[in-house]
């Protein structure tokens, strides 16, 4: 009789057990992911702060990869992105500014395609109207790449809301960014299908 007891003692303790684990499990999977949002946030103001410190440095240039930024001492160490297994990040480029001939002017110059620039000067710094989104792997593909920032590779929806955005490749991190003001994002691969 003891036995019995004992048995269905043990099988309730582990049922319980199991619940409690059914329960903290999910708030424990929630509160690792925010922790890992406020890192993305962090290494994403990183990156950020070593493209101000090499525009101060050239001014004018931009960085062509992110191992320049290391290499010129401008970030300690480059971060990867915490929400992306791989851990590339996607590049936030000046977009190329088409001038007659099918060229590419400079980041600094006005684009004939309808008036609008790629690149506003404001008091204290640049403001970009445009941004070009290029995955890491695909850089070499771009011509000229000058790169101002960084996004998550990752569509996870996010829990917190970071600049009006509840996706983290929608999370960007770049030099010159107006806070409130949302520019026009071109996708790498789009921007020549409009053409």
């Amino acid at each position: 009789m003891k036995k019995g007891y004992t048995l269905l003692l043990l099988l309730f303790l582990i049922f319980i057990l199991s619940l409690s684990l059914l329960i903290a499990v999910p708030v424990w999977e929630t509160q690792l992911q925010r922790e890992k949002e406020e890192e993305l946030i962090f290494r994403g103001r990183q990156y950020v702060e070593a493209i101000r410190l090499f525009q101060q440095k050239y001014p004018g240039t931009f960085p062509r990869q992110l191992d320049e930024l290391l290499e010129k001492k401008c970030i300690r160490r480059l971060y990867p992105d915490p929400m992306s297994e791989s851990g590339e990040w996607d590049l936030i480029l000046i977009p190329p500014s088409p001038i007659s001939g099918g060229r590419s002017a400079g980041p600094f110059s006005t684009p004939d395609s309808g008036g609008e620039e790629p690149v506003r000067r404001r008091p204290g710094g640049i403001s970009f109207q445009k941004i070009l989104v290029v995955p890491a792997a695909l850089l070499s593909q771009v011509d000229n790449p000058q790169i101002i920032g960084v996004v998550s590779s990752s569509p996870q929806k996010s829990i917190k809301i970071y600049n009006q955005q509840d996706h983290y490749d929608h999370w960007f991190f770049y030099y010159g960014q107006t806070p409130g003001q949302t520019p026009k994002v071109v996708y790498f691969g789009e921007e020549s299908k409009k053409k």
